[in-house]
């Protein structure tokens, strides 16, 4: 018997035993680049093997067998699909898990097909796919199979006729809503159609949907995994919402995982607590606790209108300039001193070009000199339009501090700048006093947020937050220049650091307010 016979019937053993099927396909007791987990009993003795999956993969793929034999598919009556819906922490190994259930439907069964996704195409790539080239070259059976990785095809095919090739396969297919014909049933009557869906929390509802046809026909297979980052969608609902009693559900913690970084799960645990979001989502597996997607509640916002404060001479005069973007926006330079939003009022002015933006914060900032008052932090947003005003700001010696919203938070809580501003500005809101404004309002309750991949506090953009809701109040641009006075944290004491034009106009006799602009 030649050894591609021989190859094959032993792998034909395996049908219903995927986890027998990983231990006999993998060089586990020669390869040291898999020699990364102990097998524990009864595994190890059962494979008479030092190294295997972790534990939670073991019990994973037993379960699966056992779901197997229960269908009793026999190649022409369609069965009950099998689906699993896993949410998990970070660094469990998901890729891996994902490659291994590729390879094992397409290798006990042929004319299998299936399609791979993950919630963007650098996920899809880069790490979903790029972990199924490793397990690939390993494997005893490497030698069947092509594996593609190019821009325009993604695939693991069996080499043979071309009629074979077309319908013995895996397909990593980009989750884009575009896209999502792609994941129509694939019509593997007397095999197994399959579906992975990697970081699927993040994948759109039109792909989830399209893949409802895969179920009716033949051994269907789904298999979800991700970390729980969103309180609404498909996975959410297949995890603990109204579908879950159609799936086999399992929710892994990194804590109980053994190549996860232990001593850096305690740093999170010590620093954001064992309930907070960050930790359940990133460390537990676990849904976030909070129930709504709106990041300011009213009765904050209230509170701060109904509070009254009187700013001390001592507090710094912070003021945040938001430069409209597009026709509907608006440019909003809104004061603060201490936690006092409310006694001087904000200005809002439509249309303005860059030149009347800088000539109105300086404006601003001459009456509250008037007043005795030197500006300790000037933040405008300086992406887009307001790099004009930027520039001409230092040009005439005045020291505006340039900020991104979209650049990294310094803040680990949250994914970007302007997310942690806005986080930072809510903290302040037992404290802080706000003008009885229902424009500011509005735009303040309004925004809604997530979490990201890594359990980051998102919020959504400006251009979402408007299409979502339409109307005059449907930016929020009041409320963006509120928040760019928490960009950072400065105190009065640091006005000649931070802003001091006295050198600056010192060397020219230029004032701008003489100027007719």
């Amino acid at each position: 018997m030649d050894a591609d016979r021989e190859l094959a019937q032993d792998i034909r053993m395996f049908y219903d035993d995927p986890l027998g099927y990983i231990m006999y396909i993998f060089p586990w007791r020669t390869d040291p680049t898999i020699q990364q987990v102990p097998l524990v009993e009864p595994y190890k003795t059962r494979y008479n093997s030092e190294y295997g999956p972790d534990k939670w993969a073991c019990e994973f793929l037993d379960q699966l067998g056992e779901e197997i034999k229960d269908r009793k598919f026999d190649g022409k009556n369609t069965v009950l699909p099998i689906r699993f819906s896993t949410s998990s922490g970070h660094g469990i190994g998901k890729s891996a898990m994902v490659s291994w259930l590729i390879m094992f439907i397409l290798d006990t069964r042929p004319l299998a097909m299936g399609v791979v996704t993950a919630n963007t195409s650098d996920q899809l790539r880069t790490k979903t796919w790029a972990e199924m080239a490793k397990w690939h070259h390993l494997a005893l059976s490497s030698h069947k199979w092509e594996y593609v990785n190019s821009r325009g095809n993604m695939s693991l095919s069996r080499k043979a006729s071309k009629d074979i090739k077309q319908k013995w396969r895996c397909d990593a297919l980009t989750s884009r809503a575009e896209n999502a014909e792609s994941f129509q049933g694939l019509h593997a009557a007397p095999s197994t159609p399959f579906y992975i869906f990697d970081e699927a929390s993040g994948i759109e509802d039109k792909i989830w949907e399209a893949r409802f046809g895969g179920g009716t026909d033949g051994e269907p297979m789904s298999f979800d995994f991700g970390n729980p980052t969103r309180k609404s969608g498909y996975f959410y609902e297949n995890c603990v919402g109204k579908l879950k009693h159609r799936y086999i559900v399992r929710q892994i913690d990194s804590r109980d995982v053994h190549i996860t970084g232990k001593d850096y799960i305690r740093e999170l645990e010590e620093d954001w607590g064992s309930e907070s979001d960050l930790f359940k989502v990133k460390v537990r597996g676990v849904f976030p606790s909070l129930a709504s997607v709106q990041f300011i509640s009213d009765d904050l916002v209230m509170g701060a209108m109904h509070r009254d404060m009187v700013a001390d001479k001592d507090d710094a005069l912070l003021i945040g300039v938001d430069v409209a973007r597009f026709g509907d926006n608006k440019t909003v330079i809104y004061p603060r001193i201490g936690m006092d939003a409310k006694s001087f009022p904000y200005r809002e002015y439509n249309r303005l070009d860059n030149v009347e933006v800088t000539e109105k914060v300086i404006e601003m900032i001459h009456e509250f000199k008037l007043q005795g008052k030197n500006v300790s932090g000037l933040f405008v947003d300086g992406g887009g339009l307001g790099a004009g005003p930027v520039d001409m700001l230092r040009r005439l010696g005045y020291n505006p501090i340039d900020v991104n919203f979209g650049k990294k938070a310094p803040d680990r809580r949250y994914r970007r700048w302007g997310d942690q501003m806005w986080g930072h500005m809510r903290d302040s809101l037992l404290r802080l006093s706000l003008p009885n404004d229902i424009d500011l309002k509005m735009q303040l309750t309004q925004r809604e947020y997530g979490l990201s991949d890594g359990g980051q506090i998102t919020l959504e953009s400006k251009k979402d937050m408007h299409e979502r809701l339409g109307g005059e109040t449907s930016s929020p641009d009041i409320a963006d220049a509120l928040g760019l006075t928490f960009a950072l944290d400065i105190a009065a004491d640091n006005t000649r650091r931070m802003f001091n034009t006295q050198p600056m106009m010192a060397q020219s006799e230029y004032d701008p307010f003489e100027v007719d602009w």
